[in-house]
């Protein structure tokens, strides 16, 4: 037998230590008919020890040779999708191995390229989608909205809304999934795109027809309550056909809503007249000012056709806010004509529908568990009555 000064001085890697891997990687790659469950644990242990003092080249063939294999030993199998990009590629991408433990594990203790892997698998299950959506990593991210096998819970779908603020070209990818829901469209509405936008108010926005009918009786018994109970009343505004507040036409100074605008298109639109525009539009000041500051147009598009404004009131609403109409050629301003072409696109109902979920229940169901956590300091003087979804919606409208 060699001694121990023979030892060390010997090869780090010779034919002997390499016949040896091979032979072991050959035997944990039998299927698991072929070989006793025990000797299977076993020389899945002593090769990876040995692949713990392997080169690269070793660990990448030990990767390939077990990449279509679904009976390997899972400890050695994860040690392997965790090694260097190198080598876990040839594991991670493909091999049904991996339960959603073992992918939620990777996704914590690997690198950015590693999941941009699991994000690319052919199926994704909800909890390892939920898992991947937590990190604002763009890459990751698209990768997984573009991920047609990818099953997206509404958490993280939430996750994925909140991260479109800051990532670009996300929301476009958010707008195409299925998972996605119109309290969530509507959120991500005020800092998407155009298109975007365009196609959040033709796709996501329901008529209520239904609803209508169905709570038709509802709205006698509410009343014969004089509105006394205020969550009924706040819900049967959400459902109801009219938009304009009429309660507030008898207290303002202007006979109409029509009224309201000439007059702020002739002296600008200041603060005052602005929330009074709102008040007789029947939407709260928070959502008229997110309109009107809205660079896009698209929002006072729809609160022209909410509230029955004709094509003339849009102009002039659009001339109070000093947008520009024209170019220095005389040609008509391109985002004007876009704001006016979104009002044609759009249906009264549907307009009523986006209008109240802006100015209601934007994000009720958006993102709940950021509600449950927003402190009662966080809230104006006076406010701490507030729900979960009054201060959900307070924190993505941004005041």
């Amino acid at each position: 037998m060699a001694d121990i000064a023979d030892f060390n001085d010997a090869p780090k890697s010779g034919r002997a230590r390499r016949l040896l891997l091979r032979r072991l990687i050959d035997f944990v790659a039998l299927p698991a008919t072929a070989a006793a469950p025990q000797d299977r644990s076993m020389a899945s242990d002593i090769l990876l020890d040995m692949l713990f003092h392997a080169e690269d080249d070793e660990r990448i063939f030990c990767a390939q040779r077990l990449s279509i294999t679904k009976e390997a030993p899972r400890r050695l199998m994860r040690y392997l999708a965790q090694c260097d990009l190198s080598v876990a590629r040839h594991v991670l991408e493909d091999n049904d191995v991996y339960d959603s433990a073992d992918l939620c594990e990777f996704i914590e203790n690997t690198t950015i390229d590693h999941r941009l892997l699991i994000a690319r698998r052919k199926r994704i299950l909800p909890c390892v989608a939920e898992r991947l959506c937590g990190r604002e990593e763009p890459a990751v991210l698209k990768a997984l909205l573009n991920n047609k096998g990818a099953e997206i819970p509404e958490s993280g779908m939430d996750l994925l809304v909140k991260h479109s603020r800051s990532v670009e070209g996300l929301t476009n990818l958010l707008i195409k999934r299925l998972e996605l829901i119109p309290s969530q469209a509507m959120a991500m509405f005020w800092w998407s795109d155009g298109p975007t936008r365009r196609t959040i108010l033709q796709r996501q926005a329901a008529d209520r027809l239904e609803l209508v009918d169905l709570c038709s009786d509802v709205f006698a018994v509410a009343a014969a309550e004089k509105w006394g109970d205020p969550v009924a009343r706040k819900t049967l505004q959400l459902i109801e056909r009219r938009q304009r507040n009429r309660q507030a036409i008898d207290k303002s100074p202007y006979d109409s809503l029509e009224h309201a605008v000439e007059v702020a298109s002739e002296e600008g639109l200041g603060p005052e007249l602005a929330q009074e525009i709102g008040f007789l539009a029947g939407v709260k000041p928070v959502t008229i000012a997110k309109i009107l500051s809205d660079s896009g147009g698209e929002g006072l598009a729809v609160l022209c056709k909410a509230t029955g404004l004709k094509r003339p009131y849009l102009t002039l609403l659009w001339k109070a806010l000093r947008r520009p109409m024209e170019l220095s050629s005389g040609e008509p301003h391109p985002q004007f004509e876009y704001m006016k072409e979104t009002y044609e696109l759009l249906a009264v109902a549907k307009a009523q529908t986006t209008l109240r979920y802006w100015n209601w229940s934007l994000s009720s169901s958006y993102s709940p568990s950021q509600a449950a956590r927003a402190s009662e300091d966080e809230l104006a003087p006076g406010q701490a009555e507030y729900s979960a979804s009054q201060r959900t919606a307070r924190l993505v409208f941004g005041n």
